[in-house]
């Protein structure tokens, strides 16, 4: 197993946690908090024990382990998996990876100079029932006409937004919004699906705060257009959709995919079966080990290659819409 040190002590690192147990893949030696009460309260949620505890990031990157994964908030990713790489350590770092695509370009060829591994943890791609689309997609590739996907959710820091506190994924400092969150999942659908689309436009509905709370994104291509619906203060339940001329393949939504129908031109619906994760999270640890373990260039190329794309296309689409991030400033 892979020795892991992890920077974030929230549920979504508990829940990679908890899939490279299941997987087997990656062994948690290490982690960092800001305040080691929360580390150690961490460790013992999860019944770990002989893990070493940091509250310096310095100290931390010196320590003995191969990888670390990276789950704080988006304006920080970049600085601690530099520091990492530059530390000779492999990255997992959370999607969206970095806030610009110049932050991106400069962990990749550091990535390359350490002869260390550059990961961004988008897990759905690597799901059984993602790997069924991709299927389905190129068994239909010649009557491929568009997509929908829809992807909103209530966020559960929007109430103390409201209130006049000032949560991170609200805030341009910390590179938040719709697009950076909930974002990421759909243009990677359209990204790993379709490929690099020709223009890409987004309409933001603005926050007071700098960022977007929802908004509507186009991306174009040769053929047909991918319309994404993306939002972080409401909730839709609305399904996304593929096109195929007179089929339609229906997804439950654009991120958290768990159902799939299939709808002909008489409107019958048929069940796609497929099987589901146990951890949603359980695909991406186990490839993400198996690239490292077999040392498979041409898979981890593939998924850098994505990650640059839906990068450089996040970045596109907040500057089309007018999102400034602090991050945007010269480094």
């Amino acid at each position: 197993m892979i020795s892991l040190g992890i920077i974030g002590t929230n549920w979504i690192t508990e829940q990679f946690i908890k899939a490279t147990d299941i997987t087997k893949t990656f062994a948690l030696t290490h982690v960092y908090s800001r305040t080691e009460a929360k580390a150690k309260s961490f460790v013992e949620d999860l019944d770990k024990k002989n893990i070493n505890i940091s509250t310096d990031l310095t100290a931390f990157f010196k320590e003995n382990f191969d990888t670390v994964y990276i789950a704080s908030p988006n304006g920080l990713h970049f600085e601690q998996a530099k520091q990492a790489i530059e530390n000779n350590k492999n990255v997992i770092v959370e999607k969206p990876s970095t806030s610009t695509i110049k932050e991106f370009t400069i962990l990749e060829k550091l990535a390359q100079e350490h002869d260390v591994y550059l990961f961004e943890a988008a897990r759905h791609i690597h799901e059984p029932i993602f790997k069924k689309i991709a299927e389905i997609v190129a068994k239909h590739r010649d009557e491929l006409s568009g997509a929908t996907f829809s992807y909103m959710k209530y966020s559960s820091r929007y109430d103390a937004y409201k209130a006049g506190k000032n949560p991170n994924v609200f805030t341009t400092r910390f590179s938040g919004g719709a697009l950076y969150d909930l974002g990421v999942y759909t243009v990677y659908d359209a990204v790993v699906l379709f490929g690099q689309p020709e223009k890409v436009d987004y309409d933001a509905e603005f926050l007071a705060s700098g960022v977007d709370g929802s908004g509507a994104l186009t991306l174009k291509y040769p053929n047909f257009d991918v319309n994404i619906i993306i939002g972080k203060t409401k909730n839709s339940y609305m399904s996304s959709e593929i096109y195929f001329g007179r089929d339609t393949l229906l997804l439950d939504n654009g991120g958290d995919i768990s159902h799939l129908d299939w709808a002909d031109d008489n409107k019958n619906i048929t069940d796609v079966p497929t099987p589901k994760s146990e951890n949603p999270m359980d695909s991406e640890a186990h490839e993400f080990a198996r690239i490292m373990t077999e040392n498979d260039q041409a898979s981890y190329d593939k998924l850098l290659q994505y990650a640059r794309t839906v990068n450089r296309i996040l970045e596109q689409a907040r500057t089309s819409a007018g999102i400034v991030f602090d991050a945007d400033e010269e480094k």
